[in-house]
């Protein structure tokens, strides 16, 4: 880079002036020959292509025209199709839907038992739940059949229908549907009806799965209609019942009427050719009690062809062929009914597609003459118009050029100056009037400025925030040390008691926890054991732990019942528990001369009982969580026990330890810890379940506070067990 006077010879300014320079020139280079070349070649190609252009212009609208109208029926009739679909998906979502419901219902010893009922002629017009048996037949206890009406009717509103219906084995059949009146005769005589005997439920039964079952004749409204059936089976595979709904022809009619104009044809086909819906003779009639119509059975060959191969394709997606009907040309499309398996056939005349393409070639010579005669004359006027802005372009560009190049430049130097000038004594990059150029360079300059602040602003926050969390720190291992004073910590805990021996730990999972033990004696004979759990962790757990021991304490000091210490407890808290926390409390006394127990448990977990060598978890009677509701009453309990016999409580952090895939220690592994203890004390004890803990984990978080306490009952003066 040299500079000669003010001019930079090889700077940014100069790369920026000759790149624009060059681009300009470049592009107008590339204008010109594609213009040239372009004139030339859409001349010549306009004059040899207009007669080849006329020629082919039918031909190809003609078949341009077929391949729309193909493609377009395809579209048109796999839409059609979908839409059709989902009259077979919401039968078929209602039935699947009773099902389930039945089959949980069914197996549940505490279902209600069924309110059903024969129907009635005043039922009719209703949606009303009812029952049916076979002819002879005595209706069962009402305890075999579940409460189910109320459901069915639900699944009929939700899907917009007005039938469903169950069939038992034993040929009763629960219904729900607004006919009720069409089982009654002139005379009111009602009808029997056995489900077994009919087709749906045979069908579905037959094939183990979900059926569309043809009915031409109903048996409650003799109207044609798809009946949708699915068997249910028990966990043995035996049968339970067979679910089912009524799709009627009125329905296939009303969907395909919607989307259907004066010059179409609709049908519908299933599986086995059946012609389940057709609006016209003029292709087929529709299946009936009558007329058992298949589409093999057609007259008209185009149309049984294109039916029979589409219902041989499996893969079938649309299938378009032209079909005559009546004599005129129709184009007619294939598609799949998915759910069902059936087929949509739809028609349209092919008169339709031909109407555009002549018109187009009567009107082809006249456009084709005033195209080519405008193409020549606007030629021209754009050739001299091209060359009178190409050079305004290019004079417009290099002075752009150039004072963009100064616009880039010197703000770019100031900056670069600016930042090579901090030091300690001016740290800060600030902007200058200079830098607000509007675009990049200001971004730049902004940017500079922002991180030259906001570093400063780092550096103090960083002082700030250390010593904050010195002051954190130092207060929260102080909390630490006051918290673990106040729990009983000094083991053996009373030396001149031969009678028992206790010991306890709690870890918390931060440096203060919620979990607390205490022990003490209220009098010579009487000791008290205590297990808790505050919700919540950290310091406002701790500072709610404080406070429920020493009013546990207190009330201890003042009462021989569990039931009445705990109840004195939670009336205190939620006098003034506004941060609605609770605490979980075991809370025992020992007469140490008999060796009887009195508890009560405020939602603690079960604790385990040795008698001689082998733990069991006791299963006590639990009350509502200390501090959850004032006014509660708490149930008492004795446990004996017998010198050698022990005492195992815990925190629900033991329980619920978790390993890294997120499986709980729970209560089996700590019976299994504890059952190893045998020959150990209970500070033994307690660290065998810990070391047990602390495998299980392995590398996890601890993330709930671990507090053990272990009671051994010895007796007088220490005997042992016999």
């Amino acid at each position: 880079m040299k500079k000669f006077k003010n001019l930079v010879i090889g700077g940014i300014e100069t790369k920026v002036v000759n790149l624009i320079l060059i681009t300009v020139l470049l592009m107008v280079a590339a204008f010109a020959a594609v213009n040239i070349w372009q004139t030339h070649m859409l001349t010549d190609l306009t004059t040899s292509a207009g007669e080849q252009q006329k020629r082919d212009t039918a031909e190809q609208t003609t078949a341009i025209m077929d391949t729309v109208a193909r493609t377009s029926m395809e579209q048109l009739t796999a839409r059609e199709a979908r839409i059709t679909d989902e009259i077979f998906i919401g039968a078929k979502a209602r039935i699947t839907m009773l099902a389930g419901y039945f089959r949980d219902v069914l197996q549940d010893p505490e279902a209600a038992p069924g309110r059903w009922h024969y129907p009635t002629p005043a039922d009719d017009g209703s949606l009303t739940a009812y029952m049916l048996t076979p002819e002879g037949v005595e209706p069962p206890p009402a305890e075999e059949l579940p409460e189910m009406g109320d459901v069915m009717r639900s699944i009929c509103d939700a899907f917009g229908a007005d039938n469903i219906y169950v069939g038992l084995p034993s040929g009763v059949c629960l219904m729900v549907n607004k006919t009720a009146g069409n089982w009654f005769d002139a005379a009111g005589n009602r009808s029997g009806y056995d489900c077994r005997t009919r087709g749906w439920y045979q069908h579905a039964v037959q094939a183990g799965e979900t059926v569309f079952h043809v009915n031409p004749d109903d048996a409650n409204t003799h109207a044609f209609c798809v009946e949708c059936a699915m068997p249910v089976y028990d966990a043995g595979g035996e049968l339970m019942a067979v679910v089912a709904a009524d799709i009627f022809r009125d329905t296939f009619q009303e969907v395909l009427t919607d989307h259907l104009d004066d010059r179409g044809y609709r049908i519908v086909v299933d599986q086995d050719g059946h012609v389940i819906y057709s609006p016209s003779e003029d292709i087929i009639q529709a299946y009936s009690v009558e007329r058992q119509v298949n589409v093999y059975d057609s007259d008209n060959e185009a149309f049984t062809a294109l039916t029979r191969a589409a219902l041989e394709d499996a893969e079938l997606k649309t299938h378009v062929d032209l079909v005559n009907i009546s004599g005129v040309p129709f184009y007619m499309a294939a598609a799949r009914i998915d759910t069902a398996g059936w087929l949509l056939l739809a028609a349209y005349p092919r008169e339709t597609v031909e109407i555009p393409a002549a018109t187009l070639v009567e009107s082809y010579d006249q456009i084709q003459r005033e195209a080519i005669g405008t193409y020549n004359e606007k030629t021209g006027h754009a050739r001299t118009t091209g060359i009178i802005l190409l050079a305004a372009v290019l004079i417009l560009a290099l002075a752009g050029a150039i004072l963009l190049g100064k616009r880039i430049v010197k703000p770019l130097n100031t900056i670069t100056r600016r930042i090579s000038e901090i030091n300690p004594q001016n740290p800060v990059f600030r902007m200058e009037k200079s830098f607000r150029t509007g675009d990049e360079i200001e971004v730049l300059a902004t940017s500079f400025a922002d991180i030259s602040q906001k570093t400063m602003d780092y550096v103090d926050e960083v002082q700030r925030v250390t010593a904050e969390k010195e002051r954190i720190g130092t207060e929260l291992h102080m909390a630490n040390q006051i918290q673990e004073s106040m729990l009983p910590n000094i083991f053996p805990a009373f030396p001149e008691r031969k009678e028992f021996d206790i010991y306890a730990r709690m870890d918390p999972a931060r440096e203060v926890g919620g979990d607390f033990y205490d022990y003490f004696l209220i009098d010579d004979d009487h000791l008290c054991i205590v297990m808790a759990d505050v919700s919540g962790k950290g310091v406002p757990a701790a500072l709610f732990m404080m406070a429920s021991k020493i009013i546990l304490q207190s009330n201890a000091k003042q009462s021989r019942s569990a039931a009445e210490i705990l109840a004195r407890t939670n009336d205190a808290i939620c006098a003034n528990n506004k941060m609605e926390m609770f605490v979980t409390v075991w809370l025992g006394i020992l007469e140490i001369s008999t060796g009887k127990v009195t508890a009560a448990s405020a939602g603690h977990e079960y604790p385990f009982v040795s008698h001689g060598s082998v733990y069991s978890l006791f299963r006590d009677p639990h009350g509502f969580v200390i501090g959850g509701m004032g006014n509660v009453r708490y149930k008492e309990y004795t446990l004996q026990l017998e010198p050698g016999d022990r005492l195992f409580l815990y925190t629900d952090g033991v329980a619920e330890a978790t390993d890294a895939n997120e499986n709980a220690f729970g209560p089996d592994r700590i019976l299994a810890a504890l059952n190893r203890t045998a020959d150990t004390d209970p500070k033994g004890t307690l660290d065998t379940v810990r070391a047990a803990v602390d495998d299980f984990v392995g590398e996890a978080e601890q993330f709930d506070d671990l507090t053990m306490l272990c009671f051994e009952y010895k007796g007088q003066a220490g005997q042992s067990a016999s």
